[in-house]
């Protein structure tokens, strides 16, 4: 009789050190300024009111904390690299924005139960090793009633897509399950159970808007850490074939016919009400 080997079993915070790495390499925050419609898109459709305790997880330079802020919640902003906390803050502060700042782990949140009337994360929450922890931490501190929002990229989309391309250079950790999984319904209603009264998730594009292919790659690999890091760990020949894969990429979403780069790049806008 065949014996078949269990799965494997990842080492969680292993894989946290080497992602919390990916992510203070190169400079997030040149990427992820791009992006701040989404945060606006996302408060939108949570419906904010003055005066609600917001709490943005695994904020990034801060996308969705300033578009919170600017409806005039009480916003925590956290996220686990300090360096792009303080990005953050110095674009707060820019707009005159009282907000608090703090390093915290999506995973190990130091807020008690039920803390604040809106959670929320734009693709940064997705990206943690252990989901159903992640999942767990985001329920949590939300109060009954309150509504937990995310913006997630799909398996299928740009991003996703990317992703999947890097993988075959540089093999994601055994046993972690794929960060893309959050843009599926699928999986949040795993992920969330009976925690949610409902769930309302819509498609959506963030188009990248780029002078050429090369001019985003050229980005991407100098500022955006993950792909900084994969170009980092293989060889020359590999880095050529990896980048010519990469480009190759965006020709099959992009839309501009006149050289520039307009790639569409389906994400999950997801509003769950807390149960």
């Amino acid at each position: 009789m065949e014996t078949v080997s269990p799965p494997p079993v990842a080492d969680l915070a292993a894989v946290k050190l080497k992602q919390k790495a990916a992510w203070s390499a190169g400079d997030y925050a040149v990427v992820g300024t791009t992006l701040q419609i989404v945060g606006e898109n996302l408060c939108e459709a949570l419906d904010l009111r003055a005066g609600e305790r917001v709490l943005d997880v695994a904020a990034g330079n801060g996308n969705a904390t300033l578009a919170a802020a600017r409806r005039w919640c009480d916003v925590v902003s956290t996220d686990y690299v300090g360096a792009l906390l303080e990005r953050g803050q110095a674009r707060a502060s820019a707009e005159g924005l009282d907000i608090r700042f703090e390093e915290a782990d999506a995973e190990n949140l130091p807020y008690a139960d039920a803390s604040f009337d809106v959670v929320l994360s734009t693709f940064g929450v997705m990206f943690t090793p252990n989901q159903e922890q992640a999942a767990s931490e985001l329920a949590r501190v939300c109060k009954p009633g309150g509504k937990i929002g995310l913006a997630n990229w799909t398996p299928s989309g740009f991003i996703g897509q990317l992703f999947k391309v890097i993988g075959r250079y540089i093999p994601p950790p055994a046993g972690v399950k794929p960060p893309s999984l959050w843009g599926t319904e699928e999986r949040l209603r795993e992920l969330f159970g009976e925690r949610i009264a409902k769930l309302e998730a819509v498609r959506q594009n963030f188009v990248f808007r780029y002078r050429t292919p090369q001019h985003w790659l050229e980005t991407f690999r100098t500022y955006y850490g993950p792909m900084n890091k994969a170009f980092g760990a293989v060889n020359a020949a590999q880095q050529e074939s990896l980048a010519a894969d990469l480009i190759q990429l965006v020709q099959q979403f992009n839309r501009a016919t006149d050289g520039a780069m307009l790639v569409p790049s389906e994400y999950l806008e997801v509003v769950i009400r807390r149960r």
